[in-house]
């Protein structure tokens, strides 16, 4: 096998969708050849049903909202058990299965899969109206809810911090690029639709937030019940603050953008932003803060390990010097206020910005921000384990009572 199609196999398997689909394959087969065993169908298409229904991308997503799946078929095939008791399958019977479905969904709070209450009633009421092989729906459900289950616990899920990882470099990778570009314009002349396609651009980053939290996210559930991890609060809340700082981050640029392209309105045509020196010192500071950014992302994203700490040492000086280009940045900027004090808001909100995305990149404010979380989980883990222990006692001291009485 050539070197190209061990990267197309290596690109398969860190895939998300395509590790699914083979898993619930496999899991779905299982789960029939299961029924089939032990099952007296000739057909137990339920079990692998329901299979397909429990096995999810990560353990902690199957153990969750796997089981609220199962009780939801399982919902369904006994209601359907009831109504096959007495009734055919006509209009009206499908009707009342429906409704009742949807309502036993509603008080046994399966949550989004109510559905799949009367889903699975009118699939059992459609192939038998006999009790007794409704009841072999019913086998057949918590043999799939079982095979489902095991297949997931036996063979845990990969963990899906490396695809979460990429997508929170190419964020910033993607935001620096868009600063890079709007520095480059600043000694030209700017029209107002450059500008505001600077801005559009900068609006777009928002999908591009929302993609690499939906990511993370994945990457957070991989992790919960994870046997194979060890430290796995610690890398979610070191993802989930990187990602965090650079939404604020994006946030900012959209909003040096719009006050770049409020200062575009009121210059003319064949006018520049700034003057040259002006211009380029900017141009410096942005490609400086952009730069950072990547850098930050990098250290949020590498393992503690000799390379954390050169990210770190790498960011550390990009923030130096970004900090030495906005004071010299600052100087320049209150001299050409000076000499056009009509737009002078507008050059403070741009020192505004930048000191706000270098102060939200500080390591020490990263490190404060990763404590302060730290704390509010073994806050909210020491509750529960408070919680748990009030319950042992109280089951103790149940049989205890008894036994005095």
């Amino acid at each position: 096998m050539n070197r190209q199609a061990w990267t197309s196999l290596g690109r398969y398997r860190s895939d998300p969708v395509v590790m699914w689909t083979l898993r619930a394959t496999g899991a779905a087969v299982l789960a029939y050849a299961v029924a089939v065993w032990l099952s007296s169908e000739p057909a137990p298409l339920t079990a692998p049903l329901t299979a397909l229904l429990v096995v999810q991308v990560t353990l902690y997503a199957t153990l969750t909202t796997g089981v609220r799946r199962v009780i939801s078929v399982v919902a369904g095939v006994l209601i359907a058990v009831g109504f096959s008791a007495v009734v055919g399958l006509s209009w009206w019977s499908l009707g009342l299965i429906i409704l009742a479905s949807l309502t036993v969904g509603q008080f046994i709070h399966v949550g989004e899969f109510v559905n799949e209450v009367a889903i699975s009633a009118m699939l059992v009421l459609g192939v038998t109206q006999l009790a007794s092989q409704a009841w072999e729906r019913v086998l057949e459900t918590l043999i799939g809810a079982g095979v489902g289950l095991l297949f997931n616990v036996l063979l845990a899920p990969p963990v899906w911090v490396d695809p979460a990882a990429e997508s929170i470099v190419g964020l910033a990778r993607r935001t620096r690029s868009l600063l890079l570009g709007i520095g480059e314009e600043l000694d030209d002349p700017v029209v107002v639709q450059r500008a505001a396609g600077r801005l559009y651009e900068a609006r777009r980053l928002d999908q591009a937030v929302a993609q690499v939290d939906a990511a993370l996210r994945q990457a957070e559930e991989s992790l919960r019940l994870n046997p194979r991890i060890s430290e796995g609060l610690l890398s979610r809340l070191v993802l989930r603050t990187g990602l965090d700082t650079l939404e604020i981050c994006v946030v900012v640029v959209r909003v040096l953008a719009r006050s770049l392209t409020d200062l575009a309105k009121r210059r003319a045509d064949d006018e520049p932003l700034f003057p040259a020196d002006t211009a380029q010192a900017l141009q410096e500071l942005l490609a400086g803060v952009g730069a950072a950014m990547v850098s930050y992302a990098v250290l949020v994203t590498t393992p503690v390990s000799e390379n954390a700490e050169q990210a770190e040492n790498r960011l550390a000086a990009e923030l130096s010097a970004a900090w030495d280009t906005r004071e010299a940045v600052a100087e320049m900027l209150l001299r050409t206020v000076k000499e056009h004090p009509y737009a002078w808001q507008l050059h403070g909100s741009l020192l505004a910005e930048i000191d706000r995305m270098l102060e939200e990149m500080d390591l020490e404010h990263r490190s404060q921000r990763l404590m302060d979380e730290l704390d509010r989980a073994a806050a909210a883990r020491h509750e529960r384990s408070a919680r748990f222990a009030g319950f042992k006692r109280l089951v103790r001291v149940g049989p205890l009572s008894q036994r005095e009485g």
